[in-house]
């Protein structure tokens, strides 16, 4: 998947979960289903994990090939991605409930500074994606904690398969005949 079509592919999946989250009561934010993140949670998750790939993008590639080595094979495609990732979390369940257990409960009073910081986060995913060469996209890689070593290139189309797995599960979760 080319640059510009990945860049779309997050400017969508963030907009669809804006969409979602503008026809959403406000008080959801802090509650949800038993044993469930609230909305608020899964906003937090999603802003920490965009956070923590803009980061690692911002050190200098040489650093990213030294830390993390360079990729031995060719970049997957998106879809190779996406089911490798359903595969992780379906082997995986025990350990990502563990990973994510300590997730804190962001107030209401974040609510407004989270969503923001989610748009501000998404948007400079898009503009690092823009700059970063084809070649640095598809040789550098930098470690997933479920999925392993990625390449730049696949962990940001998994960021924007990030985005819509959550508000699938938003989706589901507050759907009235779950939640009501």
């Amino acid at each position: 998947m080319q640059k510009e079509a990945i860049a779309d592919l997050l400017e969508e999946k963030n907009q669809v979960l804006f969409d979602w989250l503008s026809s959403q009561p406000e008080d959801n934010w802090e509650k949800g289903p038993d044993n469930k993140w609230t909305v608020g949670q899964q906003i937090l998750h999603l802003v920490s994990s965009l956070q923590l790939l803009n980061n690692a993008l911002s050190y200098p590639r040489f650093f990213l090939k030294y830390k993390f080595g360079t990729c031995n094979r060719e970049s997957r495609d998106y879809e190779t991605v996406t089911k490798k990732y359903q595969e992780k979390l379906i082997i995986n369940q025990e350990r990502a409930r563990i990973f994510n257990q300590k997730l804190k409960k962001p107030s209401q009073k974040d609510r407004a500074r989270l969503l923001n910081r989610l748009q501000i986060q998404n948007k400079k995913l898009q503009y690092k994606l823009r700059k970063i060469s084809n070649i640095n996209l598809d040789t550098l890689v930098i470690p997933h904690p479920l999925m392993g070593k990625m390449t730049i290139r696949e962990i940001i189309m998994w960021t924007a398969h990030h985005t819509e797995h959550h508000t699938n599960i938003l989706k589901k979760n507050y759907a009235e005949e779950n939640y009501c």
